[in-house]
């Protein structure tokens, strides 16, 4: 699946848009096929859809195509024998007909052996997670069923009424109401455990409901490695519209339900159990105020009797459990730490911990039956995504020959920091194009990242620095106060106090930066997203020392955000009325000089619409000129979200932001964009 494109990705938006993407891996319980999931371009090039590779775990022989479909693939698990569960609308062959069915996400099992998938189950509503057990034939599967109704049957019904006479009202009796993009509705996910029975093409009968009608509870799960014990991450409504997160483990057997960590000041998630199903390692977070960020902590936890301790507790990083060694006296975890997210093993009894990988962020860890390898897709500012086995007695990694092979980036990155006015080191990285020299300085564009409590450390596809940097810019991704990787007091320097240090350090490394010889410093532009969004705004009220800025799905009154958005018991934890007092750009609209793009979708209800809304009316009535010379502009996406995720619009994203960035530094009218 080697690109061989007559132009580069990084200049062609066409080209960049049709790049396969690697994804998610899996592994087979006798370590022999791992497989890779990766996105491409559907024929109509207007959205992505997934297939499966298998990836050679000895690095010798090239990725190899493991399932096709023009409907694509995705929810992998294998079952102990080795064959492969998925989940697909691909058209279901019909048995004596002359013509396939069309199919909703039906559940398919493609043998160990070979051979052709065939349908293992299928039910009005699809399928969501997969769950499978390397030492038993136990399925757990996620399924989404309407709230009050009982049996498959009577939920197939209600979705059909509901279709037919196109009711789309919810009647809501508590908090949240919505979610990221989407709607919380009628239906919500219910955990069914099934028997996996018959011999040859085999069949899920019997499917039996573990959780029962219980709201929004379920998200997301694990299942023992013997099928016995199933544990949740638990969403639980608390008092003042609150959601609080803790851990519940379910006997598969006999569907009894206890929690397993709850309660205080402190929230549980990501559970991994260990081989022999006694010790469920996760996160412990303490609750934020807003005197105090939130703190994550490593948590072992007793599965027979509940009975917790932490792990590592004095390590100042924000870990991630991701496995356990077979014999248990390993826990392997992913951090951030200083611009990348390497992979760490933390020991057990002691709690020391040891830096198995170096440079890259590192993700959908997945360990060998022996506990000798880690295999990870790793990415970086200088890389797309590539495959990697990590030794754990030595920490060397190997790269394998993944599914896709990406061209050469235009251009250098470079670790850049600077000291703040308080001494602390700010960080970042400056993404520079071919031929920045002294003799040939190139224009800075600023880029912040959301979050806000993120780092700049792992590949985007979304926010690529690179489609700038071929067009021979440079682009500077700083990682100020409220950045994960740097220990606790980092994100500190920053909590409930957005418009201060988070402000300063970004334009402490920017005024650093615009210093080198290599860049220019009387061209430069500022944008971001979320977060950024945010800091894009208070820049443009702070300061006219940008040609123009980019402001994307952008936090404008706080006040207004906070009520409004689809999570807002998280949000006030941190923001007091002195914070929105003092650090919402709505206040200083008036000072806003810099030409403003303005990006937003209608179905983003992380930053709801009227945020981007109340924006460009403050932009658009404080300009008292004629009205053709306005110099701001507003990209709405209908029916795109907090990500403008398909790639038809991903483009029309990039086109307009280059283009207005350009006339802006160029000093002449914006040209026009294609929108077709």
């Amino acid at each position: 699946m080697t690109q061989h494109v007559e132009t580069s990705p990084w200049l062609d938006l066409d080209a960049y848009i049709a790049l396969p993407r690697l994804g998610d891996l899996s592994l087979s319980p006798d370590g022999a096929t791992l497989l890779c999931s990766v996105q491409a371009l559907n024929s109509e090039k207007t959205q992505y859809t997934s297939s499966l590779w298998r990836v050679d775990v000895e690095g010798t022989r090239p990725a190899q195509r493991y399932t096709r479909s023009v409907q694509g693939e995705a929810a992998a698990a294998f079952l102990r024998d080795g064959s492969l569960l998925f989940t697909s609308k691909r058209d279901i062959p019909a048995a004596g007909e002359d013509e396939p069915k069309k199919s909703t996400t039906a559940l398919w099992c493609l043998p160990a052996g070979g051979g052709e998938a065939y349908v293992l189950a299928r039910r009005d509503g699809g399928w969501g997670e997969v769950l499978t057990a390397s030492e038993a034939d136990t399925v757990v599967v996620g399924v989404l069923m309407h709230r009050r109704v009982d049996g498959e049957e009577a939920d197939a019904e209600k979705r059909e009424a509901r279709s037919k006479k196109k009711v789309a009202a919810i009647l809501h009796d508590g908090y949240p109401v919505r979610f990221w993009d989407h709607d919380l509705g009628l239906e919500t996910t219910r955990l069914k455990v099934a028997v996996l029975g018959g011999e040859g093409d085999r069949e899920l009968t019997d499917l039996r409901d573990l959780t029962g009608d219980v709201g929004r509870s379920v998200d997301g799960a694990v299942l023992s490695r013997d099928g016995r014990h199933v544990v949740v991450s638990w969403s639980v409504a608390s008092a003042r519209g609150e959601t609080v997160g803790q851990l519940e483990v379910i006997d598969v057997a006999t569907g009894e339900r206890r929690t397993l960590a709850a309660g205080g000041d402190h929230e549980f998630s990501h559970p991994v159990i260990s081989d022999d199903s006694a010790t469920v390692a996760c996160i412990m977070s303490a609750k934020s105020s807003p005197e105090e960020t939130y703190d994550n902590k490593l948590c072992l936890i007793d599965l027979a009797t509940g009975d917790r301790r932490l792990l590592a507790e004095g390590w100042d990083r924000w870990p991630t459990p991701v496995a356990f060694s077979p014999d248990g006296a390993t826990l392997f975890v992913t951090a951030d730490d200083d611009g990348a997210a390497p992979i760490f093993a933390v020991d057990v009894a002691s709690g020391d911990v040891r830096r198995l990988t170096e440079a890259g962020a590192h993700s959908s860890v997945t360990r060998s039956p022996d506990g000798a390898t880690l295999y990870a897709l790793r990415t970086s500012y200088s890389s797309p995504g590539e495959i990697v086995a990590v030794d754990v007695a030595s920490g060397e990694s190997r790269v394998l020959p993944a599914p896709v092979e990406y061209l050469p980036l235009p251009g250098r990155v470079e670790r850049v920091e600077t000291t703040a006015s308080d001494g602390t080191r700010v960080p970042g990285w400056l993404v520079l194009p071919e031929g920045a020299s002294a003799d040939a300085p190139a224009p800075l564009t600023l880029w912040v990242h959301g979050g806000p409590v993120s780092s700049w450390n792992a590949w985007s596809w979304r926010w690529c620095p690179w489609l700038l940097a071929s067009r021979g810019q440079a682009v500077l991704l700083p990682d100020p106060a409220l950045s994960t990787g740097y220990g606790r007091a980092f994100v500190q320097r920053g909590w409930g106090t957005w418009g201060a240090e988070p402000y300063t350090d970004v334009m402490a490394l920017t005024d650093a930066v615009e210093a080198r010889s290599d860049i220019r410093d009387d061209q430069s532009v500022m944008m971001g997203g979320s977060f950024g969004g945010y800091m894009a705004n208070w820049i443009a009220t702070q300061t006219d020392r940008f040609k123009a800025i980019v402001s994307h799905a952008s936090l404008w009154n706080l006040a207004s955000f906070g009520p409004t958005t689809d999570a807002a018991w998280y949000w006030r934890r941190e923001m007091t009325p002195e914070m929105l007092a003092a650090y919402s750009p709505h206040q200083f609209a008036d000072r806003i000089v810099t030409p403003m793009l303005v990006i937003h979708g209608d179905k983003d209800y992380r930053v709801p619409i009227g945020e981007g809304l109340a924006l460009w009316w403050a932009l658009a009535s404080n300009h008292d000129g004629d009205p053709a010379d306005l110099p701001h502009r507003f990209l709405y996406f209908p029916d795109e979200n907090h990500w403008i995720l398909t790639p038809q619009h991903a483009k029309v994203w990039y086109d307009t932001v280059l283009e207005f960035v350009a006339s802006k530094r160029e000093g002449r009218p914006m040209g026009p964009v294609d929108l077709l």
